[in-house]
């Protein structure tokens, strides 16, 4: 019984004695299962990771907005909390909706406080209340679109194995059951530099690039595709698991996820440069940012501020991933591939370690942009190689 478990940790704890293996695992497993809501066709499940953000950001806002010094020890420690949460996650394997829940949340709130606290001082025209609602639709139509298909490889019928997208805490484990029977597969490390797990095949492809065997989804993987540890699917031309859409980015989505990045950026800044000029009258939005006097003379003014000061936190944090993006597609290199040349020490650092050029897509700046607009053109062609 889980009220077990939890008597003999609080005993323990106590005591200052240390807790069996595992109890805060069952504990915390058990809670998460109970926790549910009352609905039509029966009660429905919650995800634990969506309820933090819809309970702290406000409450952590509001208190911000209570003092000066308040607000910069919290807007300071924000970000380092979410940052290692984000490495806890990482080094666990694990998938969590914390950080898609904490991204729509942060939209949705700002835009109440925008409504609420800084269009009725009458400062805000209509129409940019109307640009700046369109601004926020086309952003989270891009993010639906980026949060589809990145392009996952079929898998092969009779290997198929029950989804993982709702296992968050369960590694993917493969057989290498079927590789006796594809010739030539003796290498145990991919033509990428791919970890464990992967075979090379010895057919040579066109422009020397060798397609891999992935014993985890027991299927020969295209040149570019990578396997995603989280999702437990291959992707073709994988770039990156994203925590904030918790889906991978590859072929078919990699458009759709710069457009909301790039729409971000732009509501956000115009956001933030529109209540800047409500509540600091007469100042530049950069000035007003570093300096505001009587920013904190009422709650309103104090909350608004503090909202500005949060947002433009994370439109930083999204600028910088924004520009990393767009130079990688400059130089036509995935994320993955920049990371596996780093690994084997096959790349050259550009622009002060932005961008990793590993040379073997790169075909010039208008040719690796012209690739990149074509993604998700036109269906992928198989291979026999594929259906075998």
């Amino acid at each position: 019984c889980v009220c077990e478990d939890f008597r003999r940790c609080a005993r323990r704890w106590l005591t200052c004695k240390s807790l069996p293996p595992g109890a805060l695992e069952r504990i915390a497993d058990t809670i998460a299962d109970r926790l549910r809501v009352p609905w039509f066709s029966g009660a429905v499940k919650i995800n634990v990771s969506l309820v933090p953000p819809l309970v702290l950001l406000p409450v952590l806002l509001h208190v911000a907005a209570l003092h000066f010094l308040l607000g910069l020890i919290i807007l300071t420690s924000l970000p380092v909390v979410v940052l290692w949460y984000y490495y806890l996650t990482h080094r666990r394997k694990e998938r969590t909706l914390f950080f898609l829940s904490l991204g729509l949340f942060s939209l949705g709130y700002m835009y109440y406080v925008f409504l609420r606290e800084v269009v009725p001082r009458g400062h805000v025209e209509y129409s940019q209340v109307v640009a700046l609602t369109c601004g926020l639709i086309l952003m989270l139509a891009a993010l639906s679109r980026a949060k589809k298909d990145p392009g996952y490889l079929p898998i092969p019928a009779g290997n198929e194995k029950p989804s993982h997208q709702g296992l968050p805490n369960k590694s993917i484990r493969g057989s290498s059951s079927g590789l006796h029977g594809i010739s030539g597969a003796a290498s145990s490390r991919a033509v990428n530099g791919e970890a464990k797990g992967y075979c090379r095949m010895s057919a040579e492809q066109p422009e020397g690039v060798k397609k891999d065997w992935c014993t985890k989804c027991q299927l020969v993987r295209p040149a570019r595709a990578g396997h995603c540890r989280l999702c437990g699917r291959c992707v073709r031309r994988l770039d990156h698991h994203c925590v904030w859409i918790n889906s991978c980015v590859g072929e078919q989505n990699h458009q759709a996820f710069i457009l909301a990045l790039s729409f971000f950026m732009l509501t956000a800044v115009y956001g933030i440069t529109l209540t800047l000029h409500t509540i600091c009258r007469g100042r530049t939005p950069f000035l007003a940012l570093l300096y505001c006097p009587g920013a904190y003379s009422d709650y309103s003014s104090a909350l608004s501020f503090t909202c500005v000061w949060y947002c433009a936190i994370v439109t930083a944090g999204m600028g910088y991933i924004l520009l990393i993006q767009l130079l990688n597609i400059s130089y036509n290199v995935t994320e993955r591939e920049a990371r596996l040349a780093l690994r084997d020490n096959t790349g050259r650092r550009l622009l002060g370690g932005l961008v990793i050029d590993t040379g073997q897509y790169n075909r010039g700046l208008l040719c690796n942009w012209g690739h990149f607009l074509s993604l998700g053109s036109s269906p992928p062609q198989r291979s026999a190689e594929d259906i075998v």
